[in-house]
C-alpha cells in the first residue's frame, strides 16, 4: 500500500477523495484504490459551488493535522473529486499525524 501523501521540503502533498454535500464534516480514514494509490477520504457539508467545498476541506484538514488554515491549500484537482492538498509544516510530523488518521480508535 502506498502512502496517501508525498513529502516535500516544506511539507507534504496530501491526496484526498472529497464527498461534498454530506451530513457532516469528517475524515473517514485512508483507502486504497484498485490501482494501488492511497488517499484520505473526506466528507464536508458544503456544496461544490464557488469553491465552498474546497475551503471547507482545507479547514477540516488543517484542524485534523494541527496546522494553521493558511497552511493548507488545493494544489491540484480544484473541480475534481480527487484532489491534492499542499500542507505546509514538518513533513515527518505531518506524516505521523496522517498515519493516525488512518487507524481506527481503540
Amino acid at each position: 500500500m502506498s502512502a496517501p501523501f508525498r513529502t516535500r521540503a516544506d511539507g507534504i502533498d496530501l491526496f484526498v477523495r472529497l464527498t461534498p454535500k454530506s451530513a457532516m464534516d469528517r475524515l473517514e480514514g485512508i483507502e486504497t484504490s484498485v490501482d494501488g494509490r492511497s488517499y484520505l477520504k473526506a466528507r464536508v457539508r458544503a456544496v461544490p459551488e464557488n469553491g465552498a467545498a474546497n475551503r471547507a476541506l482545507e479547514r477540516l484538514v488543517a484542524k485534523a493535522l494541527g496546522v494553521p488554515a493558511s497552511g493548507v491549500s488545493i494544489a491540484a484537482g480544484g473541480t475534481a473529486r480527487l484532489k491534492t492538498l499542499r500542507v505546509l509544516g514538518d513533513p515527518a510530523a505531518l506524516a505521523k499525524r496522517i498515519d493516525t488518521l488512518g487507524t481506527p480508535a481503540p
